[in-house]
């Protein structure tokens, strides 16, 4: 369990956000703040991670926050981060939020471009598979045969691997988190803090009115796909060293597909892919973090 006194003595997002009842990104973000501190500088892009921190006048964090374009949510932290440098503030952590649409699609190139230059910030990608803020289309974070409001038949195309994407850049330290995870998701903010250059996080943050599925459900999804290995918990050092960090359960992912709406047009033949290529991309990240 979190210390309930550390938590207090740590909290950055006050009560009041603007996201829908249950919004795992509210959740992650608070985690993410809370594992910062309330010494830093957040970024924030047009998207559900500006409605949960609040709409201009309003804001919900405690610390300086900037609202920079969609697409430069990575190079704006760089700048932030390049001017507090020059102030002889090193001390100062910036951080990016951005979603899986201003990630995966319309931020890649400027996440990219930073990543290769080794800026100087942590990136948060606040993931919920979707362009939820404007009506849940489809992004290219959005698993095969998933519904969206564009893909009302199921998504064609398989999820993007952003993760190896952002280890092909060989950075500091990358890896994967989830609000299902609370403990895990902290200790890799708060290792990431300690490290410099660019620190890339993929967090799984689930969407209630996305996924359709009840406000209380989004913890409970992280979690059970992090046990059937839909999304395994690992980090990259330097683009070549993976560890493991969850040993999951091995569930099989029908049982991670049934919570949610946005599946149940799903035949026997639609699982047992999903399956297989679960099981394909299990296999080949043990492999990796063997050194194979």
């Amino acid at each position: 369990m979190i210390n309930q006194e550390k938590a207090r003595a740590t909290e950055v997002m006050r009560s009041g956000h603007m996201g829908c009842p249950g919004c795992g990104h509210a959740i992650g973000m608070r985690l993410v703040l809370q594992a910062l501190g309330n010494r830093a500088v957040v970024v924030v892009v047009p998207s559900c991670v500006a409605v949960v921190s609040g709409p201009y006048p309003n804001a919900c964090f405690n610390v300086p926050m900037f609202h920079s374009a969609f697409e430069i949510a990575a190079p704006t932290a760089a700048g932030i981060s390049a001017a507090l440098s020059l102030q002889g503030k090193s001390d100062i952590p910036v951080l990016a939020f951005a979603g899986d649409g201003g990630t995966f699609d319309i931020g890649l190139q400027s996440l990219s471009g930073a990543a290769d230059r080794n800026e100087d910030f942590i990136y948060v990608c606040m993931d919920n598979e979707a362009y939820m803020n404007t009506g849940i289309q489809v992004s290219s974070a959005t698993p095969q045969y998933a519904w969206t409001g564009t893909s009302p038949r199921g998504n064609t195309r398989r999820k993007k691997q952003i993760m190896e994407i952002m280890a092909a850049h060989r950075i500091p330290y990358a890896a994967t988190a989830c609000i299902g995870f609370p403990e895990d998701l902290m200790r890799k903010i708060r290792r990431a803090k300690e490290i410099k250059g660019t620190r890339f996080l993929h967090l799984l943050s689930p969407c209630p009115t996305g996924w359709k599925m009840a406000e209380n459900m989004a913890p409970m999804s992280a979690a059970v796909a992090v046990e059937t290995n839909i999304f395994p918990l690992y980090e990259i050092v330097e683009g070549t060293e993976y560890t493991i960090n969850h040993i999951p359960k091995g569930l099989p992912v029908e049982k991670y597909l049934s919570l949610q709406g946005r599946y149940k047009h799903l035949g026997q033949e639609e699982i047992r892919t999903i399956q297989a290529e679960t099981d394909r991309a299990w296999k080949e990240l043990q492999r990796r973090a063997k050194g194979g």
